[in-house]
């Protein structure tokens, strides 16, 4: 075997370690895609010889392109809009793609809006250190730092990680598919105490309409409020739910007229709702729900 040989294979076998490191990047399934074919664009004009450990090696490869790809937002003004949810992954039930596998204790989008508000080295060296466990000899040469200080950006965002009561969700996916069914059911049925009853005492619901506002808070905090809207979007004329895991987590596809709508993602805890985070942009759903479509439908078919 020659050595661009081994090394091809080297990078398929870490490939999916790669796109789950930089969707926690860049908060982008897109974008994850376009940074990991970069890094093998670099991987394979150097000379691995010398490589000792070939998964640390391609990680920071693929993390400093991350890195780059965070600071040319914000030199562009590109950082996150206020109320923006970031990009998710979606699959259909019991199809779910080798990177989806891969997102650890469900990446919800909540953690993804708080690393978008990190600095591009704080966002770095928490992704690395915090959850792939590099240490921070290894991480301290991409941030230009030193140890000691590439663990300080750590900290940093790692309180603000914590300071955002990020929830953690259950990870049986069927007893959170139940919860999320007896959600709609009672949302459905206008039954308001059946749905308070599934909601969490501090259920948070973040809904992001793109630029076109509806009227709605970008946050709406506690079960009376979300209740009242889940029972307001529940009179939608023709809307369908196809159940679909968002990042690895419960949650549905809104249809109207067989036309993507909305995607709604769910995070349940000891049964109950404790987070919803819904992109009702059409346009925006429609590009990112293109291909779990095609897959309901083909299935169908």
């Amino acid at each position: 075997m020659t050595q661009s040989q081994w090394l091809a294979e080297s990078f398929e076998e870490q490939r999916p370690h790669l796109w789950a490191v930089a969707y926690r990047m860049l908060g982008s399934p897109a974008e994850a895609d376009d940074a990991v074919q970069d890094a093998w664009l670099r991987a394979s004009g150097s000379s691995a010889d010398s490589v000792a450990n070939v998964r640390g090696w391609l990680t920071t490869i693929v993390a400093r392109v991350c890195l780059n790809l965070l600071r040319t937002r914000r030199v562009h003004g590109e950082d996150a809009l206020e109320g923006r949810l970031p990009d998710p992954v979606i699959s259909l039930e019991g199809s779910q793609p080798e990177e989806e596998a891969l997102l650890a204790d469900s990446v919800g989008l909540a953690l993804l809006v708080v690393l978008d508000r990190l600095d591009p080295a704080e966002r770095l060296a928490f992704v690395l250190h915090d959850v792939f466990k590099l240490p921070f000899a290894e991480i301290a040469p991409m941030v230009e730092r030193t140890p000691a200080a590439a663990r300080q950006l750590a900290s940093r965002a790692r309180r603000r990680v914590k300071g955002a009561s990020v929830a953690s969700p259950d990870t049986d996916v069927r007893r959170q598919r139940e919860v999320v069914n007896a959600f709609f059911a009672a949302a459905r049925t206008g039954e308001f105490d059946r749905l308070l009853a599934v909601l969490d005492p501090d259920v948070v619901l973040r809904a992001d309409f793109g630029k076109k506002r509806a009227g709605i808070p970008a946050v709406v905090h506690g079960p009376d409020a979300v209740a009242a809207l889940a029972l307001t979007g529940a009179r939608l004329p023709g809307a369908e739910l196809l159940p679909v895991l968002i990042n690895g987590a419960a949650g549905v596809l809104v249809t109207v007229g067989s036309r993507p709508y909305s995607l709604m993602g769910f995070i349940v805890r000891e049964g109950r709702v404790v987070e919803i985070d819904a992109i009702a942009d059409p346009k925006r759903v429609a590009q990112l729900a293109a291909g779990v479509l095609r897959r309901a439908r083909s299935e169908v078919t």
